[in-house]
């Protein structure tokens, strides 16, 4: 049930971090990749390694905020593969700018790329996966749009409130296609931006989690995979928390 044989995803955001640990673990479950990134080199790299190793995939340069260049992209993506059966909304900036400080012009960036650029992502795939009847789609939230904390900067935990609810409403438009739509919440995860924090500020935040550990981006990608695959068909709508128990509900 976890088998993703022959189909096709599209993940943005996956020159490094997340996306690329995602990208990842759709190839392992059988997946057909595209790796798409504003930073082209960085997406080249990554899918040169996983070609590598006997994975098919292709990277292709793309900034989300761009909705023009988003649908040629994605377009390019189905004349590749054929189809794209799994969209993987990930592209996001992750400043922790005090709400003191944020000027304009990092507040309307964090919007484009994080909520506008998903924005543009579902609905790309979504009329693409509407017409043929199936499809996944997962954004990437955060455990900061679900609860205040002073680890990320308040426009980057708007933005990720804001994509839950954009989350519910493709899911509920989406869903008489037989197109699902659903949203991870992850916290405390090994990424470049947790390992960039000094060591003291890494143990304070591992003594707030339950589990008294990060995640692994592998946990991630398990769950991506989960949502994208017959076994989460039933499955929509859905917010699904990976942060070792530092939010419980």
């Amino acid at each position: 049930m976890f088998s993703l044989t022959g189909q096709a995803a599209f993940v943005t955001g996956a020159g490094r971090g997340l996306g690329e640990a995602i990208a990842r673990g759709l190839s392992e479950a059988g997946a057909r990749i595209v790796l798409a990134d504003i930073d082209g080199d960085a997406a080249h790299a990554v899918a040169t390694a996983m070609q590598s190793e006997g994975r098919e995939c292709i990277a292709m340069p793309l900034d989300v905020r761009d909705e023009a260049a988003f649908a040629r992209c994605f377009d390019a993506a189905v004349q590749r593969f054929g189809a794209i059966d799994v969209m993987v909304n990930n592209a996001a900036l992750t400043p922790s700018t005090s709400l003191w400080d944020i000027g304009a012009d990092e507040w309307d960036d964090v919007m484009a790329i994080n909520l506008r650029g998903s924005f543009f992502g579902c609905r790309i795939a979504g009329r693409h996966m509407r017409e043929r009847k199936s499809g996944r789609i997962v954004n990437l939230s955060s455990m900061a749009g679900q609860q205040a904390s002073t680890a990320t900067g308040v426009h980057y935990a708007a933005s990720k409130a804001a994509l839950l609810a954009l989350t519910r409403s493709f899911a509920q438009e989406l869903a008489p296609s037989g197109v699902t739509v659903n949203a991870i919440a992850p916290a405390a995860i090994r990424s470049p931006v947790l390992d960039a924090m000094d060591e003291s500020r890494q143990r304070a935040l591992q003594a707030t989690i339950p589990l008294r550990r990060f995640g692994e981006g592998r946990e991630v990608a398990a769950a991506v995979v989960y949502l994208a695959s017959e076994a989460g068909a039933f499955t929509t709508g859905a917010t699904l928390d990976l942060n070792g128990g530092r939010f419980m509900r």
